[in-house]
């Protein structure tokens, strides 16, 4: 099993993908980790580590967060992410994991990596955490802001593969978002994509509202790009404003401080439930090979945890897999 990360994609790059490497790599020696980039900036960061299943693979660019995608996919050719897309395509690595450029990504996804046969567009797939600690896996989540019906039931299709293959989930449940939970409710892509839902080969559980996304209402949620980015940011936003907030309160004074040493435990329980390292990266389904985007602002346990997620659904078969099942409905 051979892993390609992007080790110049992400807010803390290189230091975290070094770091994440680096921890993945001896965790799970029976694994190669790849790390692409400038060798001359990752070297030290290694702090004369010698792991004989961590290598580099020189690069002399790298794609910056402001690039504008499509030009910078294929201006830079020898950009760390580029060529950790190329490594896939060519069978050089099983899967490649970035937290850079999101639209980048997408682009290598499409223009280097391929697209599956009978995927019309492929979906950002990520964890959302949840109450159980279970989590609903989410797409499209931003890789494309519009989507029409048929779209919406192949990303219910993948989605419900991959928590099978790679969560274990023997009938994963499925629900569409929408703005309230009966059958006709919603704008004209919703309304369209609920019979095709109900016809195809998954557990559709109907519509489902974001006020109860962290309560698990499903395992599986589709949705366009546009709103389920909104739906995510928010989530975001509102768990960051709330974690301050009960830091400020309970640094008021000193009774507040004593009610935090008491609640402590669950607060940081809680935090965790949240916490996105945890679940370490988001894949882009429906490409012809397993590429992992990581969050922008990922560290070393988010790399790790993303190189964990790759393994899996290597072990699993996620991507031949999906393609095996998407051929079966094109063939209809």
């Amino acid at each position: 099993m051979r892993i390609a990360i992007d080790a110049m994609g992400g807010d803390h790059a290189p230091q975290s993908t070094v770091e994440g490497a680096i921890a993945a790599a001896e965790e799970w020696t029976d694994t190669t980790i790849v790390l692409v980039g400038d060798t001359a900036v990752i070297e030290p960061l290694l702090q004369g580590k010698k792991l004989k299943n961590l290598v580099l693979h020189h690069t002399t660019e790298m794609i910056e967060a402001e690039d504008e995608p499509v030009k910078a996919v294929r201006r830079k050719k020898d950009a760390s992410m580029v060529v950790a897309g190329r490594m896939v395509k060519e069978r050089e690595a099983d899967a490649m994991i970035s937290a850079g450029n999101t639209g980048a990504l997408m682009t290598t996804g499409l223009l280097v990596v391929g697209r599956m046969k009978g995927i019309e567009r492929p979906a950002l797939a990520p964890m959302i955490p949840t109450m159980d600690g279970a989590g609903v896996l989410a797409l499209d989540l931003g890789a494309n802001m519009d989507a029409s019906p048929e779209q919406l039931v192949q990303y219910a299709v993948m989605g419900s593969i991959y928590r099978s293959k790679v969560h274990g989930l023997s009938e994963p449940s499925v629900g569409l978002l929408n703005v309230g939970t009966e059958a006709m409710k919603g704008n004209e892509l919703t309304k369209a994509a609920y019979p095709l839902l109900e016809q195809a080969p998954i557990r559709f559980v109907g519509n489902v509202e974001a006020r109860d996304v962290l309560l698990r209402p499903c395992d599986v949620i589709v949705c366009d790009g546009f709103a389920g980015n909104i739906m995510l940011k928010s989530m975001e936003g509102t768990a960051s404003v709330v974690m301050k907030t009960l830091k400020q309160e309970f640094m008021r004074n000193v009774f507040t401080k004593l009610a935090a040493a008491v609640v402590k435990k669950g607060v940081m329980q809680l935090r965790q439930k949240m916490d996105y390292t945890e679940h370490g990266a988001a894949p882009l389904l429906g490409l012809n090979g397993l590429v992992l985007k990581s969050h922008g602002s990922s560290n070393g346990i988010a790399i790790k945890n993303a190189v964990r997620q790759a393994r899996l659904a290597l072990k699993n078969d996620l991507v031949n897999s999906i393609s095996t099942e998407i051929s079966k409905g094109s063939e209809m």
